[in-house]
């Protein structure tokens, strides 16, 4: 038995290998060979280039994330949101202040994630899906697209960030033996052999979760939400305990006064959002997975906005009486760490540190996987379905995030941090379109295999020649007022009016887009209007589990049934 196995293995060894020398035998076996396993049959090659399993419906299987999932999910999430506050007091707000600027903007962020999130918990489709609905098959590339690049900036980012605190998990270990690694890096790079080491690690940890889809992590995302409020409630306490909880000075006097106060409050509650705007964004990626419409709620509108809040609150209160006492400008967690080492090196106090600097990187790990490696794969998955899968994505966008090179983008490109910060007013109007499409002008009615058809066959979802043009009007007009605003962030002179306009960000863009794309399709209906004229909200969601999404695939039985209806 045991040798048949053996022999068994073998054998599809050798097919294995065979397979892979015929694969670069010519152009085509090569394309043959990468393509898509999980795609649609070659008989129906229009259908290939839009679809994928991955793409299709998400089937009842699959959905398997309640509402405990969604609110362990978004409670590890908001503890990554330590050095949120200490920011707002670096721009010059105090504390209650930098508290209250915090609290508004993640209610305004989780206000928008529930309504973006609705079509993909109802219908059970992702981003990519729900962008074709609005923006038109080709029109949906741009903001598919325009995410999918900034995912693989912030995987980056991340990455550098996780590295941190493996640095501090090997000096715990390892001491004067991590620290005395002899540096070979020129000073250009910003970067140490010691970090690039801590970074090569952190990398690898991450290769396992690249071959799993959503729907198996959400046991990861619950052990990694049990495990960052104990981190940064010992850190916070320890802070507390050695500095007798003596804060010092919480405010520098910096922020204007008078009229322009106002201006610069709406400025600290946009950058409060910072990079919130892309979960905003791709919340159909995980909304789809949802066990029912209202699975993710309460996540969104009370776990995210007050665990934020307090993960913040704590990175204030610790920090500022950590600096006070020892006469630092420490602000993040890994410098903390180190700092604490350095002045009690002990094996008690090393052994502590590594278990709080574990549970960071872990927390950084899954948040990582979340919002960036997953809206990857399933952006990806989309701008060539026929060759590439959540997971070849997840693996793609693993291999750009060290390509990137983060630790230069951290080191000296102070201008493109920026630059993070401030994209929101691109993805203010992508997300407003969809929501006002979804809840004001289809009224809650997709039509499922319409997403799966790239030609003028496609009387729903083709508009003009593939695009939504009344969508990309209103996208243009919302970011053609604070662009000038976010340019003066870059460097160049504006005036003071193009500064405070920009200060209004990803809000202002996503009212104006908002605005305007629904009095467009008051007066300029686009062609999917007159198609859900007369269906009461959400009628197609009935219509769709009943005959053909919950199979996971669109069929021609529900395409019929949907055209009856109309």
């Amino acid at each position: 038995m045991a040798s048949a196995k053996i022999s068994h293995f073998q054998q599809s060894a050798k097919e294995k290998a065979a397979g892979f020398r015929h694969a670069f035998s010519s152009k085509e076996a090569f394309l043959k060979y990468v393509q898509n396993p999980e795609s649609v049959n070659e008989t129906d090659p229009e259908r290939a280039r839009w679809t994928n399993r991955d793409l299709d419906p998400t089937p009842p299987e699959q959905r398997n994330w309640n509402w405990f999932n969604y609110c362990t999910y978004y409670f590890g999430l908001s503890f990554g949101n330590w050095t949120l506050g200490s920011s707002m007091i670096g721009i010059g707000l105090n504390w209650w202040q930098s508290i209250v600027v915090i609290f508004i903007s993640q209610m305004i962020a989780s206000t928008a994630m529930l309504y973006n999130s609705k079509a993909a918990s109802t219908y059970h489709i992702g981003y990519p899906c729900v962008a074709r609905s609005v923006y038109g098959m080709w029109g949906s590339y741009y903001p598919v697209g325009a995410r999918a690049v900034l995912a693989i900036i912030w995987y980056a980012v991340q990455l550098y960030t996780g590295a941190s605190y493996l640095s501090n998990m090997l000096q715990a270990i390892f001491g004067h033996h991590y620290t005395d690694i002899p540096n070979g890096m020129p000073e250009s790079m910003g970067f140490t052999t010691q970090q690039m080491l801590g970074f090569f690690l952190f990398w690898l940890i991450h290769i396992p979760f690249v071959f799993l889809r959503p729907y198996q992590l959400r046991g990861f995302f619950s052990f990694k939400s049990a495990i960052s409020f104990p981190a940064m409630l010992g850190l916070f306490i320890y802070c507390m305990a050695t500095t007798k909880g003596k804060l010092g000075s919480l405010y520098d006097g910096s922020a204007p006064s008078g009229g322009q106060f106002g201006w610069f409050f709406m400025w600290c509650i946009n950058s409060g959002m910072g990079n919130t705007a892309t979960l905003i964004t791709n919340q159909p990626d995980l909304a789809r997975w949802a066990k029912t419409t209202k699975s993710p709620t309460w996540a969104q509108m009370i776990v995210n906005p007050v665990f934020t809040t307090l993960s913040a609150t704590l990175g204030i209160l610790a920090t500022s009486a950590v600096n006070n006492k020892w006469g630092t400008s420490i602000w993040n967690q890994w410098d903390l760490m180190t700092a604490i080492m350095e002045r009690n090196w002990r094996p008690e106090v090393r052994f502590a540190v590594f278990l709080c600097a574990c549970c960071w990187m872990i927390s950084i790990l899954a948040t990582n996987i979340a919002a960036n490696m997953i809206p990857f794969g399933a952006d990806s998955s989309m701008l060539w379905p026929k060759y590439l899968t959540i997971t070849r994505g997840q693996a793609i966008v693993h291999l750009l995030g060290y390509a990137v090179c983060p630790w230069k983008i951290m080191y000296s490109a102070s201008t493109f941090v920026t630059f993070l910060a401030g994209y929101g007013i691109f993805m203010g109007p992508v997300v407003a379109i969809m929501i006002c499409e979804y809840y004001l002008v289809s009224r809650g009615n997709v039509f499922i295999p319409s997403l799966y058809i790239g030609n003028k066959n496609n009387e729903n979802y083709w508009y003009k020649g593939g695009w939504n043009v009344q969508a990309f009007i209103a996208y243009i007009v919302a970011i053609a007022l604070p662009f000038p605003g976010f340019v003066g962030t870059l460097g160049p002179k504006v005036s003071t009016a193009a500064e405070n306009l920009g200060h209004l960000g990803w809000c202002l863009s996503f009212v104006i887009a908002f605005v305007i794309y629904y009095l467009l399709n008051l007066v300029w209906p686009h062609e999917n209007v007159k198609n859900t004229k007369g269906l009461r909200r959400e009628e197609l969601a009935d219509i769709g589990v009943v005959e053909g999404v919950e199979t996971g695939t669109p069929t021609e039985e529900l395409s019929v049934s949907l055209s009856e209806k109309k």
